[in-house]
């Protein structure tokens, strides 16, 4: 089975844990396993057209995988697919000193 890393702020919504194993051929059918798996997750990931929402990224292994491709991107049993929400916070200083 295929392996979803689930990053630390969404670990709440699966039980508290790190990855959950899925089947499926593609990112697309992966993602859907994970949320009918941990449901409480959907909303965090999900858009109202159950693609993945826009300011979350999708990796398999290193490269990074757009909405457009995850129906069309093959996973195998070994896959690892990673979730990367946007980070923010912070400020910049913009004083002209």
């Amino acid at each position: 089975m295929a392996k979803i890393i689930v990053p630390t702020p969404l670990r709440k919504f699966t039980s508290d844990k790190s990855s959950v194993e899925v089947s499926g051929n593609t990112v697309t059918s992966a993602i859907l396993e994970l949320v009918n798996q941990q449901p409480n997750i959907k909303k965090h990931l999900l858009d109202e057209n159950e693609k993945v929402q826009p300011f979350i990224r999708i990796f398999v292994g290193d490269e990074d995988v757009s909405n457009d491709e995850m129906d069309t991107t093959p996973i195998t049993e070994t896959t690892v697919i990673s979730i990367v929400p946007a980070i923010a916070g912070g400020s910049v200083n913009n004083s002209n000193n």
